[in-house]
């Protein structure tokens, strides 16, 4: 697909990335147009007869692979701040870092202020961009550095510095172990939801007090405040919000599955809205698997919980619901039936599992 755009240049006259006016006078030079761009990879061109048109080294940096600013202009548009992180993460296979006076200038734009001027739309577009990378785990990273994700997300910077039992995380932090959940969700699944909410199935942990610390019972259900604060700000979308939600509150409930009672993995089930939508509970469980193996040590662990629960949802889901109407039962009643006869089939399944 080509694109094709008129030649400009861009003045800074207010803050934030709606501060510009914009010249397409016809005296603007191709040098001029070049330096508006976020990198120097970025701006290069070939004349007619084909010859490289590189005023910014910016087949050097390509080679070298850095990612490189092109000019102090930079630093007038807050939103490159997320693009850099972006391509970052886009380019992390090949081995492209961040130059280190560039970082230095989005340390300076973050310390300045500029992020508050990013409508949150933007932000999310940005991040949605970049969950769907290539290291998605990149993006994050480089927003940590800069002093980026403290602001644009705050819930999740909380999560760095607080410990968890070195037994069953070995990598103990919890803000790392929200990283490597989302490292482990990008092998799984190309999901933009899968990801997001394996990064921030934890946020509750944020708010145990210290005094319980390493432990932190009831992060399950103290974690849908955060995730509810940290969506709606960025006004994300309902898909992604309900999946994170619904991780977030049931991920230890599934991986505790085979001590649940059949009445209690029926209550799961239908929590998930797994018998409407079975597509967004196996994204549930994909959620479940990240976080599992999401932490060091135990990327290659099985995780039979996921396949119970699957076949749970099949048993909920083919009872024989005719037979009980025509018994003569119905409303409520022919509701408990059902689930009744669910129950019992379940507990086979849970016997069958001990056996």
């Amino acid at each position: 697909k080509e694109e094709y755009a008129l030649a400009r240049t861009e003045r800074k006259r207010g803050r934030g990335y709606h501060g510009f006016v914009c010249d397409f006078d016809s005296s603007v030079t191709l040098e001029q147009d070049l330096e508006r761009r976020d990198l120097t990879i970025n701006a290069m061109a070939r004349s007619k007869n084909g010859e490289l048109i590189d005023p910014f080294c910016g087949k050097a940096d390509l080679e070298a692979r850095i990612l490189r600013h092109v000019s102090p202009a930079f630093m007038e548009d807050p939103l490159r701040i997320l693009r850099i992180a972006r391509f970052s993460a886009r380019f992390a296979p090949l081995g492209f870092s961040i130059a280190p006076e560039t970082m230095t200038q989005m340390k300076e734009m973050v310390d300045a202020g500029e992020l508050r001027d990013l409508t949150p739309e933007r932000v999310w577009q940005e991040t949605s961009r970049a969950l769907a990378e290539n290291v998605p785990l990149r993006y994050f990273e480089v927003l940590r550095s800069c002093g980026a994700l403290k602001e644009l997300m705050p819930e999740l910077e909380s999560l760095f510095g607080i410990p968890q039992p070195e037994k069953h995380h070995p990598e103990i932090d919890c803000g790392l172990h929200a990283f490597l959940s989302l490292e482990t969700a990008c092998q799984l699944s190309d999901s933009i939801a899968v990801r997001f909410a394996a990064l921030i199935h934890d946020l509750g942990k944020a708010l145990t007090p210290e005094a319980q610390w390493p432990k932190h019972h009831g992060h399950e259900l103290s974690g849908l405040k955060p995730i509810k604060t940290l969506c709606e700000r960025l006004r994300v979308s309902n898909h992604e919000k309900k999946l994170a939600l619904l991780a977030c509150q049931y991920h230890t409930h599934i991986h505790r599955a085979f001590e649940l009672r059949p009445e209690t993995v029926l209550k799961v089930i239908k929590a998930c809205d797994a018998l409407r939508k079975p597509e967004l509970f196996e994204e549930i469980l994909l959620v479940c698997i990240a976080d599992a193996r999401g932490r060091t040590g135990f990327e290659a662990e099985p995780y039979p919980q996921a396949e119970y629960f699957r076949r749970a949802l099949q048993i909920a889901k083919h009872i024989d619901v005719k037979e009980l109407v025509r018994s003569g039962l119905k409303g409520k009643e022919l509701g408990e039936a059902i689930d009744n006869a669910r129950i019992n089939e379940l507990k086979q399944l849970k016997e069958s599992r001990q056996n």
